[in-house]
C-alpha cells in the first residue's frame, strides 16, 4: 500500500458513510440477537403437522444449522463494525489539533486513500457475508416452521425463494 498521503479529502462525508455502515450493521445485529432468543426445537413453534408429514419434520441438524448461522452472521456484523469505527477513529486522528481546514463547511484532513479503499472493502465484505449468513438462518427458520424444502411445500418455497433472488443465489 502507498505511505503517501492523498491531498486533503473530505473527510466528513467519509466519516458519515462509516456511520451509516455501523448503523445498519446495528440493525442487523439487533435482529441476530432477536433470533437467538427463538428456541428452534420447541415443539408448539412449527405449522407442520407431524402426524401426517413425518418425512417433513427437520431434525436437530436444522435447529443445529440455524444457531451457527446466528452466530457467523453475528461475528461478520461485528468484524465489519469493527473495522469502520477503526477508519473513522483514523479519520478523525488523521486531523491534528492545529489543523483548521475546511471547504463549504466539509473538513479536510490528510488521508491514505489505499488504506481508506481497503477498509471500506473489507468493511463491506463483513457486512455481505453477515447477510448472506442471516439469510441461510432465515432459510433455516422456514423449514423449522413450515417444513423442510425438499418435501416441495408451496409456502416454504415462497417465503425463500424472494431471499434467493434477493441474493441471486439457488436454494
Amino acid at each position: 500500500m502507498s505511505e503517501t498521503p492523498v491531498p486533503k479529502l473530505a473527510t466528513s462525508i467519509h466519516i458519515t458513510a462509516l456511520d451509516g455502515i455501523i448503523n445498519v450493521n446495528s440493525l442487523f445485529t439487533l435482529a441476530v440477537f432477536i433470533g437467538l432468543t427463538w428456541n428452534p426445537t420447541d415443539p408448539k413453534n412449527s405449522l407442520i403437522d407431524p402426524v401426517r408429514q413425518t418425512d417433513c419434520s427437520p431434525g436437530l441438524k436444522v435447529a443445529e444449522d440455524l444457531v451457527t448461522f446466528h452466530v457467523y452472521s453475528f461475528s461478520c456484523f461485528l468484524f465489519s463494525s469493527l473495522i469502520a469505527l477503526g477508519l473513522k477513529q483514523a479519520i478523525r486522528l488523521s486531523r491534528s489539533a492545529n489543523w483548521d481546514r475546511t471547504l463549504w463547511n466539509i473538513d479536510l484532513a490528510h488521508v491514505n486513500q489505499t488504506l481508506l479503499r481497503v477498509g471500506y472493502l473489507i468493511s463491506a465484505v463483513g457486512s455481505v457475508c453477515g447477510s448472506v449468513f442471516l439469510m441461510l438462518a432465515l432459510v433455516n427458520v422456514v423449514q423449522i416452521k413450515l417444513g423442510m424444502l425438499r418435501c416441495g411445500s408451496r409456502h416454504g418455497y415462497g417465503a425463500v425463494v424472494p431471499l434467493g433472488k434477493y441474493y441471486q443465489i439457488g436454494v
